[in-house]
């Protein structure tokens, strides 16, 4: 079959299309074309006998045509002067190639393997595809499949590959999708543990119910020991059917109101079968575009009176907690039950969960002395009015505040009430005080320079150190052992000072 148009340079070698026996020249070589087998390997056997009849160059380059990279392979080893390699592939890497030996330019663990290949090739063998990574500058590799095949008679080797660094790019981004994939199994599988263990080691009986069918969907340990059924029995059931007769249409009407407005009271109810009471609270959520009610039952004592938080009495809680002025409850050992959100401005807290539990001295009074002077006062009278301390930032602010606080209840204690607001500095600081260090400071300032500075100093020392102990027994109402601890001394010390400075008639008994 003749070649269409002139020929300039090497030609293509021209494959026919129909199959069966053909015969065209190529330069001055007869090469036959056969019928192409359907075997790949018995295709590769077919074209290495091809590429016998051909010159090593005329090989490489006709198959670089359908190849990314064609060598010619001396029967050294070396590679020849042409080598065959497509746009995509770094010209640089090949500049230095020609005359080295094909394993010089790839890396170790490739090597082995063109021996293989080679002598393979050698002994007439078909050809098989190998993975060999040729070195860059930068350390990349370059992978490469290539296929050996003896061509001409002169010993020379044609060398076929084609570039893999896209199916490794491929490879890679699979590879980091599975990563990803296994990770997020992983987290999923860790939460779900997470939150089957609180589930199950959690005190308070917790049941979730489907909000389409009112169904129990789950429930721990604790619902089940409460309403007296095994764990198993209760997935499935009707939540409401688990409570008296009379009570089911509570569990109906807050299971209603939780659909129409995300929010419900709790319901005091008796558990069906037993004459036990329990306080229900419900939640709603979503998951999976479908809705369930988190139930929450609290059992509750022989005997209570049963009363549930009613609307005004959770309107006032809503109240205390948007009041412009901090608001805290304590428990007796001074704990911090509960805190609005202008106590947590004020010391600079992020959230109330930093508060609960922590003791209120931490953020208010000096020194400590101011709240034993409160909760003393508590303890005694249930209530107090106007005391006056400060309150402490968690990163050091300090203001003056004005405490109310009370005992609730009154009769038997069990936790205190305290409403803090800013105190005004013109109330804070005592006018004939300040009378008395614009006067002192008036004094001193005439006396510079007809009087040696170490006198002035320590005339100041005595005027500042009068304000401080005249303070002390002010916030502490005038005792005495309060006003030395707030001051940081004995109690001795505090009374030489008082007789010093002719105040002493001014103090209170001291407290025992």
């Amino acid at each position: 079959m003749p070649w269409p148009g002139p020929m300039h340079g090497p030609a293509w070698w021209v494959w026919s299309e129909y199959g069966g026996n053909r015969r065209s020249s190529w330069k001055d070589k007869d090469v036959t074309l056969k019928s192409v087998p359907s075997h790949p390997r018995d295709r590769e056997a077919s074209l290495a006998g091809l590429l016998q009849q051909l010159e090593a160059g005329e090989s490489a380059l006709l198959l670089s045509a359908a190849a990314d990279i064609a060598l010619v392979i001396n029967p050294d080893g070396t590679l020849g002067e042409r080598i065959f390699a497509g746009a995509e592939l770094p010209a640089e890497i090949f500049a230095t190639w020609p005359g080295k030996a094909w394993a010089e330019v790839s890396t170790i663990e490739s090597r082995p393997k063109i021996e293989q290949m080679l002598q393979e090739a050698a002994m007439g063998l078909p050809p098989r595809w190998r993975q060999i990574n040729h070195q860059q500058a930068d350390g990349a590799d370059i992978p490469v499949r290539y296929c050996v095949m003896k061509a001409g008679n002169g010993g020379q080797f044609v060398a076929i590959g084609r570039d893999l660094r896209q199916v490794a790019a491929v490879q890679q981004k699979l590879l980091a999708a599975e990563q990803s994939i296994e990770q997020e199994y992983a987290r999923l599988r860790h939460a779900e543990t997470r939150y089957r263990l609180l589930m199950q080691v959690s005190s308070e009986a917790i049941v979730v119910v489907d909000s389409r069918t009112g169904r129990i969907v789950e429930a721990n340990s604790a619902a089940a020991n409460l309403m007296n059924k095994p764990l198993k029995r209760l997935a499935g059931s009707q939540f409401a059917a688990m409570f008296d007769g009379p009570d089911a249409p509570k569990v109906e009407e807050l299971m209603t109101a939780l659909r129409a407005t995300g929010r419900a009271d709790d319901v005091a109810l008796t558990l069906e079968g037993r004459q036990q009471q329990a306080v229900l609270g419900a939640t709603i959520f979503r998951q999976e575009n479908a809705s369930f009610y988190l139930m929450r039952l609290q059992p509750m004592a022989a005997g209570a009176s049963g009363i549930v938080v009613s609307r005004g009495q959770a309107a006032v809680v809503n109240a205390l907690r948007d009041l412009p002025e901090a608001f805290v409850v304590t428990d007796l050992e001074r704990r911090i039950i509960s805190a609005n959100a202008a106590f947590l401005d004020a010391a600079q807290l992020g959230s109330e969960e930093q508060a609960r539990g922590e003791p209120i001295d931490r953020w208010m009074g000096r020194a400590g002395v101011d709240v034993s002077v409160l909760f003393n006062s508590l303890a005694e009278n249930g209530a107090v009015r106007q005391f006056q301390t400060v309150l402490r930032g968690q990163f050091g602010t300090t203001e003056d505040v004005e405490v109310s606080a009370v005992a609730s209840p009154p009769a038997a204690p069990t936790c205190y009430g305290f409403s803090i607001r800013r105190a005004s500095r013109r109330a804070a600081e005592p006018e004939s005080n300040r009378r008395t260090l614009l006067r002192s400071v008036d004094e001193m300032t005439k006396l510079v320079g007809k009087v040696p500075l170490k006198d002035l100093v320590r005339e100041t020392t005595d005027i500042i150190e009068r304000l401080c102990i005249e303070a002390a027994l002010q916030l502490s109402d005038n005792n005495r052992a309060s006003a030395a601890d707030m001051l940081g001394l004995s109690r001795q010390s505090l009374y030489v000072k008082l007789h010093r400075y002719g105040i002493e008639d001014k103090s209170g008994p001291e407290e025992e």
